[in-house]
């Protein structure tokens, strides 16, 4: 089963519908449902999952790794590695945020192992110079704070992510992460202290 379903991720992580997804029944199901679904081997249920949740998935390693073949690469591997566990998941938990922690630990374990600091695609689509003034001044902020949140600690960065870009309540990174409540605050508070810092001091 593994290995089938493996084939379908050959493709990059834009997850052209036409190559990966099925059409279902009209019905709209539950996650749940999906999920008994695949582990009977229909595979096509497992593809809805991906399809439903492969923005977020693809997002979250984005904003951590900020480079974005390696975004696509580990997107897919979550959820390889998602598929793989299917049988022994726990079926009274909500699969979203189960496969973006998979995606979240995935993109520190990677982070950890190649031990550099990766940046962030330059964006050079258009000419500075032909930009008028205030649209330039804008885009200039807006490469000084990716570059900023590039340079963050990776516990940082999945912090800031999850708080600002996924809207998560406290509570709600703690359980995502593992790590206690207080954690979660004082890694939010010292990663908007040194953003901070490096926004005034590029000023």
């Amino acid at each position: 089963m593994y290995c089938g379903y493996k084939a379908y991720f050959h493709y990059p992580a834009t997850f052209s519908p036409r190559l990966l997804y099925y059409t279902l029944a009209m019905i709209p199901l539950t996650d749940r449902d999906l999920i008994l679904q695949a582990r009977r081997g229909e595979a096509q249920a497992f593809g809805e999952l991906v399809t439903r949740y492969q923005t977020s998935v693809f997002n979250i390693c984005y904003r951590i790794l900020h480079e974005r073949g390696e975004a696509e690469d580990l997107a897919q591997e979550s959820f390889i590695r998602a598929y793989d566990r299917i049988h022994t998941f726990d079926i009274e938990r909500e699969f979203g945020p189960w496969v973006r922690r998979v995606a979240v630990n995935l993109c520190l374990n990677h982070l950890d192992s190649q031990k550099v600091t990766v940046e962030l695609d330059d964006e050079r689509d258009a000419d500075s110079a032909q930009l008028p003034e205030a649209v330039q001044e804008v885009k200039e902020r807006s490469e000084q704070i990716h570059h900023a949140l590039a340079s963050l600690p990776a516990q940082y960065r999945v912090i800031i992510e999850l708080r600002h870009y996924q809207e998560m309540s406290y509570e709600e990174i703690a359980a995502q992460l593992n790590i206690p409540l207080s954690d979660v605050k004082s890694h939010l508070f010292r990663a908007r202290k040194i953003l901070a810092e490096k926004l005034h001091a590029s000023d």
